[in-house]
């Protein structure tokens, strides 16, 4: 990187930060033979921050229980981004007594 976008104190400063973008070293859970999710954090060439989430989920063999699973997934993975979402924006300025 260049002294312009110089690397944060978490970036992974190797072969992962590329075209002016920096990215961390992956946190991983992992429940073997069930589940894995894997974060990493992100700062763009124009200095916005991001978390980028990847999640895998064993379903279950049958149609059905693997839906239940999918719509389960989808309902806490929203809830999450609503929840980051919320926790990131600027809270009001109070008026000066």
């Amino acid at each position: 990187m260049n002294r312009r976008n110089p690397h944060t104190n978490w970036c992974g400063r190797d072969h992962r930060c590329g075209l002016g973008e920096h990215r961390s070293d992956e946190i991983v859970v992992d429940v073997p033979g069930h589940a894995r999710a894997v974060l990493v954090r992100v700062r763009t060439a124009a200095g916005r921050e991001h978390a980028e989430v990847r999640v895998r989920v064993a379903l279950a063999p049958g149609e059905l229980a693997a839906r239940r699973q999918l719509v389960g997934l989808l309902g806490d993975v929203r809830q999450a981004v609503t929840r980051a979402a919320i926790a990131a924006r600027p809270r009001p300025r109070r008026a000066a007594r």
